[in-house]
């Protein structure tokens, strides 16, 4: 081969391989084999899967995801394939359920450290140089700085370790210096943060940050430094809530001062699919870009029943940490170039099957079908049984290019509790039609033995088809049920168009009112499936978002009280995205 083709096959090689990593993609709630809730008084209306308050960090070329109560955690070289390790941090005279909860991950130097939430003082710091074969050892027998919701920090810059820690209605988050050596606490703990719920709307207790009845809670200290700051993050107001979010101070050095940073809260998901964005961590990927994982709510079962999901972050020009949640339960591309968030990381793949007709082999009693695809991940259709053959067809409306698919099961009838030992896996296949009569296999899974609560497929090569076929083989536990069979890619008609109407209304300065509060009216655009409303304090960092499915108002109670916001509206449906709203401010 001579030199000029074989540098053109190099450059053919190299921009393949690059436009493959681009394209993989994920999709929240995230892929992973949850455990099962092992408290038995959390179970008493139906056994689920459960974790929350997750945390993730990227150590020696891998990424490991530690999460509440999973008896083990995950790591993966791609943050797509997951892999669990077995492994209970407890010593034999600790008889509790809460085996790792609200969990810190840190690393100092070549070695990883974890550590549990315990109100007593005799539960280890564990240490591991080789996390991915499971090898750990206590660093600490007793730690003297045990908390609930605790952060071990480690400022590499100056070789010092501070631990952050709280959870409550009633106390602040407190901070505190551990000795760099003994990792015990050196000097006093300090108040580092309270909510201030009277200015911050968002902070308010409630699904939608309306209700007064109850103090809010802060919890999930979070310490990251960027650019000589320290942003000290943490979670409001309940881990019930759509609107449970992450908000963050910023501060000069570890133990503050801490101002509230004006763009608040910097990680919020309220509206869509999977909701909530609360208690979580930021961590950076092997491009040392930003990311930001955080606990989604279910709740059903359970207040505590919860998910996990991944959203894109980062530090704009002016040091403004945020969070990209719009469009955040859609496909969304993976770590694999050298890029900031605030570019496009949304595939673009649209829901297809939004309220489309739906037909199945059997319903469980009000399990509706309908509810497989409502887009709310707190309901879900349920066949009568987990018998091979039961089914659930969903139809597009029309031929449209499917680019991935994503089915969330729901626990109907589970029998396990806590990690199991062993699982069957989730058997299924998938088939395809145009006329609803002729079928063929588009993805067969009828020998998997993998638990995959929340599957989600990238197809490598796109398919054409109006209907889908969802064929249960069997089930890990429960009946076949389905929170939300959703199929992702582009319909062939119009997106819609520029959405009419938006005003935001909201009490003046000085005017008697609920500042915290403001109202969206828009015209209907007869076109959309859904809308998406942006806001921040300035108009070129509208950083929130919330995400509407058929209505044509949303009440938003997340404001702060004393200061002006800009909002903008578009709409979107199976065929794509529309054209942005003029920007309006609301004083």
């Amino acid at each position: 081969m001579n030199r000029v083709l074989f540098l053109m096959v190099l450059l053919f090689s190299i921009f393949s391989i690059g436009v493959t990593a681009q394209n993989k993609t994920y999709c929240n709630p995230i892929n992973i084999d949850y455990g099962y809730c092992p408290i038995p008084d959390f179970v008493k209306q139906g056994k689920h899967r459960a974790t929350a308050d997750p945390v993730i960090t990227f150590f020696k070329g891998e990424y490991y995801l530690f999460s509440t109560n999973q008896w083990g955690y995950w790591h993966s070289k791609d943050m797509s394939d997951w892999k669990f390790i077995s492994k209970k941090f407890l010593r034999p005279e600790h008889k509790v359920y809460d085996e790792l909860c609200a969990p810190s991950l840190s690393f100092v130097n070549d070695t990883l450290l974890v550590v549990g939430s315990t109100h007593g003082k005799d539960f280890p710091l564990w240490m591991s140089t080789n996390p991915s074969k499971g090898e750990w050892k206590e660093l600490i027998h007793k730690s003297e700085a045990a908390a609930w919701d605790p952060q071990i920090f480690w400022d590499k810059d100056t070789d010092e370790v501070y631990e952050y820690y709280g959870s409550s209605n009633l106390y602040p988050l407190y901070g505190m210096k551990l000795n760099r050596k003994t990792f015990q606490p050196e000097g006093e703990r300090i108040p580092v943060l309270a909510l201030n719920d009277d200015e911050h709307g968002w902070e308010r207790f409630g699904e939608n940050n309306d209700n007064t009845f109850l103090q809010p809670f802060t919890e999930g200290a979070f310490m990251t430094k960027h650019n000589g700051k320290y942003y000290l993050q943490y979670g409001a107001p309940g881990t019930e809530f759509s609107g449970y979010a992450d908000g963050v101070y910023v501060g000069n050095h570890p133990l503050g001062p801490f101002e509230y940073q004006s763009h608040n809260p910097f990680s919020y998901k309220p509206g869509g699919f999977a909701r909530g964005a609360g208690h979580g961590a930021t961590f950076t990927d092997g491009n040392d870009k930003y990311w930001h994982v955080s606990t989604i709510g279910v709740c059903v079962k359970n207040n505590f029943e919860r998910r996990l999901g991944i959203w894109p972050a980062g530090f704009d020009k002016d040091d403004v940490l945020y969070s990209n949640t719009a469009y955040g339960d859609y496909p969304t591309f993976l770590p694999s170039e050298n890029k900031g968030h605030l570019s496009e990381s949304f595939a673009g793949w649209m829901l297809l099957n939004y309220n489309k007709p739906v037909q199945v082999s059997s319903t469980l009693g009000g399990f509706q079908p309908n509810l497989a695809v409502d887009e709310d991940i707190k309901t879900y259709w349920s066949a009568k049984t987990a018998n091979k053959g039961e089914y659930l067809i969903s139809d597009l409306g029309e031929k449209s290019t499917i680019n991935a698919i994503q089915i969330n099961y729901a626990d109907q009838d589970a029998d396990i509790m806590g990690k199991p030992d062993t699982t069957t896996g989730h058997k299924y296949i998938i088939y395809t039609s145009d006329d609803n009569k002729n079928w063929k296999i588009a993805i067969d899974k009828s020998k998997s033995t993998k638990d995959v609560p929340h599957e989600y497929i990238e197809l490598q090569k796109p398919l054409v088809a109006r209907y889908l076929k969802l064929e249960n083989i069997s089930m890990p536990t429960g009946k076949f049920a389905i929170s939300g069979f959703r199929i992702f890619g582009k319909g062939s008609g119009e997106k819609p168009s520029e959405v009419k109407g938006f005003v935001p209304l909201r009490s003046g300065p000085g005017v008697k009112g609920e500042r915290r509060n403001v109202w969206f009216k828009w015209q209907q655009e007869p076109n959309a499936d859904g809308y998406v409303i942006y806001f921040g304090k300035s108009a070129d960092k509208l950083y929130g978002s919330i995400m509407v499915y058929g209505k044509t108002e949303y009440y938003f109670n997340g404001l702060d009280r004393s200061d002006a916001y800009y909002f903008q509206i578009e709409a979107f449906n199976n065929n794509g995205i529309g054209a942005k709203s003029e920007i309006k401010k609301a004083d």
